[in-house]
């Protein structure tokens, strides 16, 4: 559930549920909030499941269960994954070291699970895990504005410049962490973590005092994802091995043993996997989405884009679907990823959209260059020349 839930009445919010946690989907109007987090600073409060590991092992034994090296040292983080045997994701998650305790942050329908999990795997090490997803309120600015935003309500020191690196600090009479986030949304960015009782505090500094930032939900946040090329849990990461998405920068190669290790390995030493994330642009639905006023009909949107699953066609073969469309915010653009072939020949492809093939054309991601790039934008060695 939101902590902040009066803040986000007072605006306009509509909820939708997101791994079993409720979330803003949007304020009334996505698009507009879309524009201001390319033009200035927005604000969003995550909706994260988090976990804390405490003891003497617990950074041997997150270590060891994860596909990146789990930072030994304050004030530092890491993007790693939990895979399955066969290699495909279990879960993305971040993982921070907060002096005496690991912090998690991961898909909250992922969080009881993978507590559990490694609860069980606990024998003899010093380590405890509990969930105190409801301990902390985690809020995320992201913008080309967002460090002025930040130095302008942060009390201490400056904010964080290497990314997944973080600095305590207050605003208001709020403690806060800030964190320096790795780009999923193709602008600065930063996620502020504060105690679950002053989250309505430190929401409301956010977005008032200092730079104003704009409030916008998840709705919004999956469309700049889309045209960052950030894949997503949800959409592309379940059940996906790593490779396939061009996820390196979740993957140390010269790491230890962990669940999934000998899969991934073996598809980077065959030099390619079988298929790959790319980016569509759907020049054929772009009149079709012209006729739409999303802020007034967010749902009409989706309507007339592609839904996830649909099929992506090179003549009169199937060669991919997409995971995930949107409207791009900074060009107003039907844009869509989809996972193809290796192989596959995106010159003049064709998405299914409610039973017509609508015209598409492969587009280099990100869609948009901005303030930053994504650390998770697909990169495939044997891709480069």
């Amino acid at each position: 559930m939101t902590l902040v839930s009066g803040t986000h009445d007072a605006h306009g919010a509509a909820y939708r549920d997101r791994g079993g946690r409720e979330v803003v989907d949007h304020y009334g109007k996505p698009v507009r909030a879309g524009k201001a987090v390319r033009k200035v600073a927005g604000v969003i409060e995550m909706g994260y499941g988090v976990l804390a590991v405490r003891g003497d092992d617990r950074v041997e034994f997150v270590d060891n269960a994860v596909s990146n090296r789990v930072p030994t040292e304050d004030g530092r983080g890491t993007y790693a994954l939990l895979l399955d045997p066969q290699g495909g994701i279990e879960t993305d998650m971040y993982v921070y070291n907060a002096d005496e305790r690991l912090l998690v942050f991961l898909p909250p329908e992922r969080t009881e699970a993978v507590a559990a999990d490694w609860a069980e795997k606990v024998f003899i090490q010093d380590v405890e895990v509990d969930d105190a997803s409801e301990e902390f309120g985690v809020f995320g600015v992201h913008g080309p504005k967002s460090t002025e935003k930040v130095a302008s309500v942060l009390g201490g020191p400056g904010a964080p410049e290497e990314q997944l690196s973080f600095v305590r600090g207050s605003m208001v009479d709020a403690g806060v962490t800030v964190i320096a986030t790795d780009a999923p949304l193709g602008e600065e960015g930063y996620e502020i973590v504060c105690a679950a009782a002053d989250a309505a505090d430190v929401f409301d500094t956010l977005i008032n005092r200092g730079l104003n930032a704009t409030p916008f939900g998840y709705r919004t946040w999956d469309a700049l994802a889309t045209e960052a090329g950030t894949p997503l849990f949800k959409y592309e990461l379940a059940g996906t091995v790593p490779n396939v998405l061009g996820l390196r920068n979740a993957l140390d190669f010269d790491k230890g043993c962990y669940v999934g290790q000998e899969v991934v390995s073996r598809v980077e030493n065959q030099g390619r996997p079988s298929r790959r994330l790319v980016g569509l642009e759907l020049g054929g639905l772009a009149q079709a989405v012209a006729d739409v006023d999303a802020d007034a009909d967010p749902r009409g949107i989706d309507d007339a884009l592609p839904a996830s699953g649909a099929a992506v066609f090179d003549g009169d073969e199937a060669v991919g679907e997409v995971t995930r469309a949107a409207v791009g915010p900074a060009t107003d653009l039907p844009i869509a990823l989809a996972l193809v072939a290796f192989d596959a020949d995106l010159d003049g492809v064709a998405v299914r959209v409610d039973g017509d093939e609508v015209a598409a054309s492969a587009a280099e991601l990100p869609f948009a260059d901005r303030s930053a790039r994504s650390a998770r934008l697909p990169a495939y060695p044997e891709l480069r020349v």
